[in-house]
This record gives C-alpha cells, structure tokens and sequence, in this order.
C-alpha cells in the first residue's frame, strides 16, 4: 500500500509503509504531517497511521543556513557552475544544454523513481528529432514542401513547446518534493524562472545545496 503526505498544503509521494516510517525516523517526515492511502477515506497524521507516538519519534535534524537534512543519506545532485553551464550553452548553441539535462535527469531517477520528467524530456526529444527530420526533407524538396508536410512540422514544433514546458514543470514539482520531504532544505522553485530557465536554473540552486551540503559534511563554517 502506498501514502501521500500533505504538509503545508504540498501532496508528497506516494510512498510504501516502509518508506513512511523511515522518514518519519530519519525526521524527513514529522508526525503532525498528514497521511492518506487509496483506502483510506480521510487524511489522518502519520502518527495515527503508523501508530507511533509522537514523544517517541526523531526530532526533525537541524542544521544552521540553507541545508536542514543529512548531508549523506542521498547522492549529491550534479555540481557543475552554472556560469559554465551558461557559457557553454551560448558556446554551442544550446547542444550541451540537452545534454546536461540528461545528465541532470540520471541523478533525479535515482534519488526520485517515480518522477515524470524523464517522460517529457523523451518526449521533448522525439518531437525535437521528427521536427528536425521534417525540416530536413522539406529543404529537398524543389517545390517547397506540402501542406500535409507544413502541418506535421507545425505539429511536432508544438509537441516541443509542451513538451518542454511540461518537463521543467515536472522537474520542479520532483526537486521540490525531494529537497521538502526525502532530503530536507526547504527549496523553493519560483515558476516564472522554470519556464524561462529550466536547467540553468535547476543547476543554480545545485550549487547552492551542494556547496551547503559539503560545509555540513565536514563542519566547515557557513558564508
């Protein structure tokens, strides 16, 4: 059986028993939070569902400045500068950006199973490749190309725009629900810079976690 949690409005999971309780020792998971299974027809708090008592559970870790988790109970996310993301990006016109997005979805899979952006992110990629391939018979053609073959590029020039959208909106909600829940440090995303960003973004505040992650690591003082 699988649960969602709700905190503060946000729908976590679904995650199984086993995984709820671990949270819940690590401190990941508080038990004033509230829980909810297929089979259950109310939300109740994941001290009831898991029958714990709540002067008995961990206390939620906490650590000074930006990271509030345990700085080895998952992979560090990708730590690359995203001012060298950026440059490389404008360098080679957007191609290495592709390809440190999948670099980045890799660690998201691992630390986030269920995530849908990898979907999108095929799915960006499929259209981006048919549109391209489209693009590349029509310039052969002597004629210029066909309606049917203008609407197939305008078709698949949509599934790019939507499909792109819908990945970094994906990415979002799967970081955000990782670094809340699962590897607590209070992220925030704000939706205007993921629409206009995405991985540059993303990797942004990869730098931030990870720098913060490895002060905590090794208790060196936070700036």
């Amino acid at each position: 059986m699988h649960y969602q949690v709700s905190r503060d409005g946000q729908i976590y999971g679904p995650y199984t028993l086993e995984e709820l309780q671990r949270y819940l020792a690590s401190g990941n998971v508080l038990p004033t939070d509230h829980a909810k299974s297929d089979a259950m027809s109310e939300w109740q708090t994941v001290a009831q569902v898991l029958g714990a008592a709540v002067p008995g559970t961990a206390a939620a870790p906490s650590y000074p400045g930006y990271f509030a988790g345990q700085p080895n109970a998952w992979p560090d996310p990708p730590n690359m500068s995203w001012v060298l993301l950026l440059i490389l990006e404008l360098v080679t016109c957007g191609i290495f950006s592709i390809v440190y997005e999948i670099v980045q979805l890799i660690w998201l899979r691992k630390v986030q199973p269920a995530t849908t952006a990898v979907i999108y992110y095929v799915l960006f990629l499929l259209c981006s490749l048919l549109n391209y391939s489209a693009a590349v018979f029509s310039h052969g053609m002597y004629e210029g190309p066909s309606i049917g073959l203008r609407f197939v590029s305008f078709f698949f020039g949509m599934g790019i725009f939507v499909f792109l959208i819908a990945y970094r909106f994906a990415m979002r909600r799967s970081l955000e629900e990782h670094f809340n829940v699962v590897d607590p440090v209070g992220l925030r995303l704000g939706p205007i810079m993921t629409l206009f960003f995405g991985s540059l973004y993303f990797q942004y505040h990869f730098n931030r976690i990870s720098t913060v992650k490895q002060a905590v690591r090794y208790r060196a003082p936070m700036l």
